[in-house]
């Protein structure tokens, strides 16, 4: 490994002002350390090819070492799309992604935050630290800057304001367009192979937050990338409004003027919904009575300074607010707002107008103490019950309460180590318990059971606060996945947030683009369809997934097969509705599982379906024996909208030798689902 030291070169504040002007050019703009080459083991994002440094000389490189649940690298992201906007032939980011949670880890999850945060530049999975170790990374985010010869000029760790950046890199540009005999910048543009980023075609994009309203009979969800609130029936689940244009920005106004930036948490009163407009560092107000958008909180800009505690805002409007993630209802119109980017939680007096921090001292850490003194981790999540804020603290993976009243602030599940490395998927009492970066609190109607949205575990899970005791209630252990179903087969994939009402959990799906509803008393999970899905679509190039059909989550046993031992084919044929066919713009999937007596022969237990008749060979040993194949078959009608035919088909087989059959059949007849048909 190579060992770099680094000096900090101010690409904060004035690098380029009086300070450094007795320095010569080079030691600002002409690097003495030859930047390390890449490892050929990563895997990489939105390149066909991996990138080495020797390809990219001419370009003034940027390196992002980022991990993808750190705000401080959220808030970089749109910094870095500056950036590339304003030196389009110049700049190459790269973000590295040294993933501090064993779920940011994996490339399957980490291509859906790609697309999620709407990331275009090469992303390479760091998941071993080779490239952080290499270039002696030292936080999240760490910025490495590699000059057009190959050689380090700069490295900080931190968050960097636009200004600093964009001042020394139009600096760096102009030294060498005028010192052509020390190095030349390429401006031949570069084209990436996009797969990750742009939105997902669904109905609904990454979802993060639901509000299930028994007052109004309503449910609100967060359709975060699509930067808009859905309303639906909380009965029928027809879509009743959208507010927002769909597209990302910031505007007051009615409901198809008004703009949003990644929305996340919601809180009804009375006529007003009342929005975590994230990325737009504001809380938006909805009146719900007459359609209108404003802002109560917040400047559009993002806070960068940190506020006392005691600090009394009496113009909420003039005050920059940091990520706000979720709002929540408190006693005496208190509005809570959970301000991820700052560490603490904040209070909105909806009487007063008067803001303030409300718990923690803005120091990233996991200690539970007074409201005052106590240290929060990216606050993700709020619930209000009987007194008590119950709150997510993602970053340091626990659900804790804080006592308004008593003045205290204690863990009910996660870690109670002051170590924001210490996670997992634990169940048990309290200090036994581990969580992995948890979004998501609710209990509910009378606040007897806590219940948790596990994110980075992709798990649902509940804390009673009798025993003091969290146990998992669905999702499978390792990756996440979709499957409706019992508690047996039921799979979620890093849901953020989560409801109660009427008995029922309804559960923001994030990663799958959906919302789940969990039957308590059933114990089963099923995923939210809407009658009137056409509502949802936005005009654009590509299909809109309406969603599932009427096969959504259902099991299928077919009669048992005879086959010869040995090599096997495993025929899958499916049939479509006339005037459909199988969506070419996102992969359509067969997972498939064998017992001991069958062998997939590519090892792959994963198989991409790209036509209506697929092939897979197997290797069989007499005896009974079992394949399940959980399909996910997307299909469109042609240039409008596409369709989920999502089903488990199990085929049991009989394997002798004596038989002379080596085909085993699988015919799908695809059905279009009930609302299209009722329609029609």
């Amino acid at each position: 490994m190579y060992r770099l030291l680094f000096a900090l070169i101010m690409i904060l504040l004035l690098a380029l002002s009086t300070s450094a002007q007795s320095n010569s050019p080079d030691e600002r703009y002409v690097g003495e350390i030859v930047a390390p080459a890449f490892p050929a083991e990563v895997d990489w994002i939105n390149t066909e090819n991996p990138l080495t440094i020797d390809g990219l000389r001419g370009k003034i490189i940027i390196l992002d070492f980022w991990t993808y649940g750190c705000i401080n690298c959220i808030h970089m992201i749109p910094i870095l799309r500056q950036l590339e906007e304003r030196f389009p032939e110049e700049l190459v980011v790269i973000s590295v992604h040294s993933a501090k949670f064993d779920n940011e880890g994996e490339t399957e999850n980490l291509q859906q935050i790609v697309q999620r945060y709407e990331i275009e530049h090469p992303v390479i999975n760091d998941e071993d630290f080779l490239v952080w170790r290499t270039y002696q990374a030292t936080a999240w985010p760490t910025f490495v800057v590699i000059d057009p010869r190959g050689y380090v000029i700069g490295a900080q760790a931190g968050e960097v304001p636009f200004e600093a950046f964009e001042t020394f890199l139009a600096a760096t540009i102009e030294y060498y367009d005028n010192n052509p005999d020390v190095g030349t910048i390429d401006r031949t543009p570069l084209e990436f192979a996009l797969e990750g980023a742009g939105d997902p075609g669904t109905a609904l994009a990454f979802p993060g937050k639901v509000l299930a309203d028994t007052a109004s009979n309503r449910l609100f969800i967060a359709d975060t990338n699509h930067h808009r609130i859905v309303v639906a029936d909380l009965t029928t689940y027809e879509v009743l409004s959208v507010i927002g244009t769909g597209q990302r920005g910031y505007a007051d106004g009615t409901y198809d003027s008004a703009m949003f930036d990644q929305p996340q948490g919601m809180e009804i009163i009375g006529d007003t919904l009342y929005v975590a407009d994230v990325n737009n560092h504001a809380i938006r107000a909805i009146d719900l009575s007459v359609q209108e958008v404003s802002t109560i909180a917040g400047t559009g800009n993002m806070a960068r300074t940190l506020v006392p505690f005691s600090s009394i805002i009496s113009d909420p409007l003039a005050f920059d607010l940091r990520s706000p993630w979720d709002v929540i209802l408190g006693e005496n119109n208190n509005l809570y707002i959970a301000m991820a980017g700052a560490h603490q939680i904040w209070q909105l007096n909806l009487d007063t107008n008067v803001l303030q921090a409300a718990v923690g001292n803005a120091r990233e850490a996991q200690l539970s103490t007074t409201l005052a003194n106590s240290e929060l981790a990216q606050p993700s999540g709020l619930h209000w019950q009987d007194g008590l804020l119950y709150f997510a603290d993602s970053e340091s993976s626990t659900i804790r309460v804080a006592d308004i009243a008593q003045n205290n602030v204690t863990v009910i599940s996660g870690t109670t180590n002051n170590d924001l490395f210490d996670y997992g998927d634990v169940d048990g009492e309290i200090g036994v318990s581990r969580l992995q970066h948890a979004l998501g609190v609710t209990t509910n109607a009378d606040g007897s059971l806590v219940y948790i949205a596990d994110t980075y575990n992709s798990k649902i899970k509940l804390f009673d606060p009798t025993t003091g005791i969290t146990t998992s209630l669905f999702g499978l252990s390792g990756n996440g996945g979709y499957r409706d179903g019992d508690a047996s087969i039921a799979q979620f994939d890093e849901p953020g947030g989560l409801d109660f009402a009427n008995g029922l959990l309804y559960v923001a799906d994030t990663n799958n683009h959906v919302i789940r509803i969990i039957d308590l008393e059933a114990q089963t999970v099923s995923t939210l369809e809407f009658p009137n899905p056409e509502a949802l679509v936005i005009t654009r190039d590509e299909p809109t997934v309406l969603g599932g059909n009427s096969a959504q989550g259902i099991q299928i046993e077919l009669d048992t097969q005879t086959v010869t031992t040995g090599t096997s084919y495993l025929n899958l044929n499916f049939t479509l509705p006339e005037g459909y066919k199988i969506n070419e713009l996102t992969d359509s999937t067969v997972d498939i599982v064998v017992d001991d007596l069958a062998q997939i022969n590519n090892d792959d237990s994963r198989v991409v379906i790209t036509e209506e008749n697929t092939t897979i060979l197997l290797t069989v040993e007499d005896g009974q024996s079992t394949i399940t194949l959980t399909i996910a078959l997307f299909y469109c009608e042609e240039d409008s909208y596409c369709l989920i035919d999502d089903v488990i088909i199990t085929v049991p087989l009989f394997i002798t030798p004596t038989s002379s059959n080596n085909q085993i059949v699988v015919n799908r007849e695809v059905t279009l689902p009930d609302f299209l048909t009722a329609s029609n």
